[in-house]
């Protein structure tokens, strides 16, 4: 077997060799959905649905191959050619086979093909008021699925840092385009402009780590990089860390980058969930914890990860108790999921793998929420607000079986999904020495209560209740039909569900995903000792859960929910709404800086570079146009100039005393 740097062998397997299929399936999807035009109407839903299936079927047979190799052999690289060969600058465009890169393949393609599906369904009859057919705008639709899914994989397959930040511009301009679908809609164009500039934020912190990288050490590539990061000084490797750490917050919108994400419900319901669960929000905690290697050698920028994550978590929590609009609610759910992930990751070798199977885990139960929102918004003609549902439960008994699972798994109810993820972050991070195991363990038990709060009251006034919606009208001015959805849309919702109730318990089971990450993440180091005993976390983690249900029960559950919001509500809740200054904070460190400089270049264009062209034209002009009376036609005008030129000629020479 040839090595291609410490611990990373060539792929040479059958699977292995044409690991490159994988990108290729949705990519080629892509291009035949948004170049065939009109004639793939008909059957472009199934092309693109098709081609994420059989990137999801090779991902199996290849997850399978990368598992059953032999103990030391698991970190394959595929190197495909040379891509950019520029002197010193030389960079292989390759992939990177190993098992943190083939959970994330089976999750973007596992869950997206769940996406795809019921986007068939739910993007069977989507005008939006715009005057091409339905089917054109559904192939379109899932043209930009298809571009979505395959950006993600160049993300997490790629072997160097440059290819990963070909597939985080590639996952940038998807999502805008996805975000903006409906772009005839002012609010759908502004959330996918809003999201496209706050995610460039970011991408200059990962451009900038990447320039140190390849200045310091000379490659980019993960292999060389992780091998030779103890050559990096302190002060570089932190400020690596820490512009990473800016990009994650950007792509998985973590304070204070995290306004754009709820503006991004503007799209349609797949596109949330396809972003908000699997997909892009998790690019952050990936480039994380494929940096472990970094990480791991600078405290600094470990606890730099490690409080933004408690934050974010808290801030997200927060905000979605004072949101009406079911999407947004879930929104905020997954700002303050991922914050877990990030606190996770953010502990080092004592939550990488944690973080990682909370994401996965979240991958199943978010998307299902979020599917499950969609499909109460399809029998209840687009309604967000949950102020005019209502005992929807009896109407769509499917949909609301299988969001009530998703939302037990959300909250940490045991033995579901979240219980075993979620748990064992806030074990971890009470494990940490002195003050941080109290302030982390316990902003992230704080969070658990919270969640519990929001998630039951979106519950309660979503299916349970009175049917405030008889006597309403829907926002686009419609009658309320509650009914269940058709099967094509139910059937990804069920499979979800059953992840949400299994996963968790699954991968934890004998430290299953543990042990199998360890080629990438290294060994799980558990804290000896954590500031609360082991066994009461669970405890005191499911009674304030419980706690927090029971509020939301005695706030909403027992008494009738009014259609109109309140006005007079508590400074607090003023606060939530108005993001707690999320988007206040971004419009005075990003937006104003943009447009001030923005104007200021305008004036540099328009007065100096467009000046100086104008100026220079205007003097060509305005001489050209005195020199032309001089060319009258006349001889003796000529004549008259030549002896005023010899003149001029030899007063010249007498003047400077040459002999004439």
């Amino acid at each position: 077997m040839l090595e291609t740097a410490a611990g990373v062998a060539d792929a040479t397997g059958p699977a292995q060799s044409y690991a490159w299929l994988l990108i290729a399936f949705p990519l080629v999807g892509a291009a035949v959905l948004l170049i065939a035009g009109r004639r793939a109407n008909g059957w472009g839903h199934l092309l693109g649905s098709a081609t994420v299936l059989a990137s999801f079927a090779y991902g199996l047979w290849l997850f399978t191959s990368v598992a059953g190799s032999p103990e030391g052999e698991q970190v394959r690289e595929l190197q495909l050619f040379s891509w950019i060969p520029v002197d010193a600058l030389q960079v292989d465009f390759g992939l990177r086979l190993d098992p943190l890169a083939m959970v994330f393949v089976l999750l973007i393609t596992g869950v997206g093909s769940l996406i795809h599906l019921y986007s068939i369904g739910y993007m069977s009859h989507d005008q939006q008021g715009r005057t091409g057919s339905a089917n054109t705008e559904r192939r379109r639709f899932f043209g930009y699925l298809n571009l979505f899914v395959a950006a993600m994989l160049i993300l997490v397959l790629g072997n160097s840092f440059v290819t990963l930040y070909l597939g985080w511009e590639g996952v940038g301009l998807a999502s805008y385009l996805l975000i903006g679908f409906w772009q005839h809609r002012p609010s759908a164009a502004a959330a996918a402009t809003k999201a496209f500039v706050m995610n460039r934020v970011g991408d200059v912190g990962l451009a900038l780590a990447i320039f140190l990288l390849f200045a310091n050490l000379g490659t980019t590539q993960y292999a060389e990089v992780f091998a030779r990061a103890g050559e990096l000084s302190p002060g570089v490797l932190l400020a690596i860390t820490l512009l990473l750490l800016l990009g994650a917050c950007g792509k998985s919108g973590q304070v204070p980058l995290q306004a754009w994400l709820p503006d991004a419900m503007e799209g349609p319901t797949p596109v949330s969930a396809l972003i908000h669960a699997a997909t892009m929000v998790t690019a952050g905690v990936y480039l994380v914890a494929r940096s472990n290697p970094l990480f791991s050698l600078s405290p600094g920028g470990q606890l730099a990860v490690t409080v933004v994550g408690a934050v974010t978590l808290l801030v997200g929590c927060v905000i979605g108790c004072a949101y009406d609009d079911i999407k947004k609610v879930l929104a905020y759910s997954t700002v303050s999921q991922i914050g877990y992930m990030m606190l996770a990751v953010g502990l080092g070798p004592a939550g990488y793998a944690l973080g990682i199977m909370h994401l996965l885990t979240h991958g199943f139960f978010k998307a299902g929420l979020f599917l499950g929102a969609g499909s109460v918004m399809h029998g209840m003609n687009d309604e967000v607000d949950m102020r005019k549902f209502g005992g929807l439960a009896r109407y769509m008994p499917i949909t609301f079986t299988t969001f009530g699972l998703g939302y037990l798994a959300l909250i940490g109810f045991p033995f579901l999904s979240g219980f075993y993820s979620k748990d064992a972050i806030i074990e971890a991070a009470f494990g940490q020495e002195g003050w941080r195991g109290w302030v982390f363990g316990g902003a992230a038990m704080l969070g658990a209560g919270i969640t519990a709060f929001y998630m039951t009251r979106l519950v309660l006034m979503t299916f349970f209740g009175e049917k405030r919606w008889q006597n309403l009208k829907a926002s686009n001015g419609q009658e309320f039909h509650p009914h269940e959805s058709p099967a094509i849309m139910t059937g990804p919702m069920i499979v979800l569900a059953v992840g949400s109730v299994a996963a968790g318990g699954f991968l934890a089971g004998g430290d299953r995903l543990v042990t199998f990450l360890a080629p990438s993440l290294g060994e799980l180091q558990e804290a000896p000792h954590t500031a609360v005993p082991h066994a009461l976390i669970p405890v005191l983690t499911v009674g304030l859960s419980a706690l927090g249900a029971l509020i939301a029960w005695l706030v909403v559950g027992r008494k009738p929910v009014p259609v109109e919001r309140p006005a007079n509500v508590s400074p607090v809740v003023r606060a939530a709404r108005a993001d707690l200054g999320g988007n206040a904070l971004n419009d005075l460190v990003a937006v104003r800086p943009a447009f001030g400089l923005t104007k200021g270049l305008l004036v540099v264009d328009r007065k100096g570079v467009d000046g100086t062209v104008t100026g220079i034209a205007s003097l060509l002009t305005f001489s050209s146009s005195r020199m032309r009376r001089w060319q009258t036609g006349f001889v003796r005008s000529y004549a008259l100039s030549m002896l005023f030129g010899g003149v001029l000629v030899v007063a010249a020479l007498m003047a400077v005393g040459i002999p004439t």
